[in-house]
Formats: structure tokens, C-alpha cells, sequence
């Protein structure tokens, strides 16, 4: 009996990977504030780099006869007490900001993300003393235990980063050990330790890279917070020290004194933390909308 073959098309409903151009469109139909979040910190991170180019005056140089200048042609957001262009300090502040919040942002995470992913995997007695220690630090409020840190190591942009990071640290370690208690129990780990695979290895080349996601969110999330603890240390004299341009540093030789005979010394630097902090909790909280598999659905 003769057997008429049978033409094996080829599936044509394998799903092709998107395009970058596709993924942006998707994510800013379906979070438009959270895109507008990421327009906010993409403006700030291109006027951080461009700073040079975009002042109009020297950040850093006095000037006597133009103090507390109205805005003008010439001085667009006025000047400070002291003469100095608002406008180029705030631009250069960005860059500033930018330095410290994502230093100190990214330290913390790496350092809280590498505890949390060894206590994890560790479990055990291990896992519980290193929570229990975790959990004192987690303990106190960000800010107050970086003005502890700062106020101990000193005024200086090295400094600052160390101080905003180590509070950061119990954070993004319970973050990244929730991901980790839950991928140590998949098969893949199971079947990489039956072939004898050292526990390091494992750690490292099997559970991390599966932390990438949670670890995007923590970051990001944590970025408003930095750049506004560092705002507080500054205005508070334990942040960037003179002469750098700081957003913080702005409002604090002007609050007191000078709020009400020029209030364009507190308006524009308060507008500028605001814009920062604002954009980087919108982008965070849809890029953890996004990534996270539970959250997918929502909204």
C-alpha cells in the first residue's frame, strides 16, 4: 500500500523577537507616566553631560555687581548672593546629583545585592544572623543614618556616596535574597549541584544572572531617594562642598535670608530636585510594573 507523503509546513506562529523601536512603544502606551518619568531623567542625564556646553556663565565665579539679580536676558534664572548665575549652577547641580545618587545607588545594590545573594543561597543559621544584622541597620531611617555616616567620614563627593550607599545596602540585600530563596528551590539549580558544581559557581553563574531584573527595579527606585538624601546632607552642610555646584547646597545659603526678598533662589533649585526625584519614582515604579511576571497584568 502506498503511503502519500505528507507536506510538514513549517510553524509560522514562532513568536519573533521585538524590536527596541517596539518594546519603547509598548512600554509607553501602557505606562505614559512612567515613559514621562524616563523623559524627566533622560533630559537630566543629557544636561549632566552636556553642562559644559548648555551654561551661560561661569558656575563657580562671583560676580558683585549682579547679586541677587531678577531673571533676565542675560541671567535666565537670576543670581544668587554672591552674583553667581543660577541657571549654570543648576545645570552643572545635575551633573552632581547624577554623580552621587547613581554612585551611591549603584554601590549600595552591588554590595546589598552580592550579601543577599550569598545569605540566600547560604540559608541556615547563615541566612538568619546576617537578616538579624541587616535588620538593625534597616532599622533607622535613610536619611538619619546617612547623616550619621557623613557627619563621621566628612564633607566630600567620595564621602557623600559612601554615606547614602551603606543605607542602601539592607535594601537592595532583602530585595535580591527574596529573588534568590525562590530560584535555590528551581530544577536547573537542583540538577547543577547534582554534577558536583561548587556552591560559588552556582551562586554566581546560575542564580545571579537571574537577578538582573529585581536588581534594574532596585535601582532604579532607589536613584529618587539618593538624589534626594544628598539634596538634605548638602542643605544640611554634610553633603558636596563648595565649590561644586549642589542643588541642596542652592537652597541652604538661601532659605533663611533671602526666600522672601528673591524667592527665585529657593523656586529653581526646588523645582529641579522635585523634577529629579519625581521622574526617577515614575520610571521606577513602571519599569517594576514591568519586569516583575506578578505585575504584568495590573493596570
Amino acid at each position: 500500500m502506498a503511503v502519500t507523503p505528507v507536506d510538514l509546513a513549517a510553524p509560522t506562529t514562532l513568536r519573533r523577537r521585538d524590536s527596541t523601536a517596539t518594546v519603547v512603544w509598548r512600554f509607553v502606551r501602557k505606562k505614559p507616566l512612567g515613559a514621562a518619568g524616563g523623559v524627566l531623567m533622560l533630559i537630566m542625564l543629557v544636561t549632566a553631560l552636556l553642562a559644559n556646553v548648555l551654561e551661560t556663565h561661569d558656575p563657580i565665579a562671583t560676580n558683585a555687581g549682579a547679586t541677587l539679580a531678577k531673571p533676565s536676558d542675560e541671567h535666565w534664572l537670576g543670581t544668587d548672593h554672591l552674583g553667581r548665575d543660577i541657571f549654570s549652577r543648576i545645570v552643572h547641580g545635575a551633573r552632581v546629583s547624577l554623580i552621587v545618587g547613581i554612585g551611591s545607588t549603584l554601590l549600595g545594590s552591588v554590595l546589598g545585592g552580592i550579601i543577599g545573594l550569598l545569605s540566600g543561597y547560604a540559608g541556615g543559621k547563615t541566612d538568619l544572623i546576617t537578616q538579624r544584622l541587616l535588620d538593625i541597620l534597616q532599622g533607622l531611617p535613610l536619611l538619619v543614618l546617612a547623616l550619621v555616616m557623613s557627619a563621621s567620614l566628612g564633607p566630600s563627593i567620595q564621602n557623600v556616596i559612601i554615606a547614602i550607599s551603606i543605607p542602601i545596602v539592607p535594601r537592595a540585600s532583602r530585595v535580591i535574597r527574596a529573588s534568590v530563596l525562590s530560584i535555590r528551590e528551581m530544577q536547573y539549580i537542583e540538577a547543577a549541584r547534582a554534577l558536583g558544581l561548587r556552591h560559588l559557581r552556582i551562586a554566581f553563574r546560575h542564580v545571579l544572572p537571574n537577578t538582573v531584573g529585581p536588581f534594574i527595579v532596585l535601582v532604579t527606585a532607589q536613584l529618587g531617594s539618593a538624589i534626594l538624601v544628598e539634596a538634605a546632607l548638602s542643605f544640611l552642610g554634610l553633603g558636596v562642598p563648595e565649590p561644586y555646584p549642589s542643588w541642596g547646597r542652592m537652597l541652604s545659603v538661601s532659605a533663611a535670608e533671602y526666600a522672601q526678598k528673591a524667592p527665585h533662589l529657593v523656586l529653581f533649585p526646588g523645582i529641579a530636585i522635585s523634577l529629579a526625584v519625581f521622574g526617577s519614582n515614575l520610571f521606577g515604579d513602571a519599569l517594576r510594573d514591568t519586569l516583575d511576571p506578578r505585575l504584568r497584568g495590573a493596570g
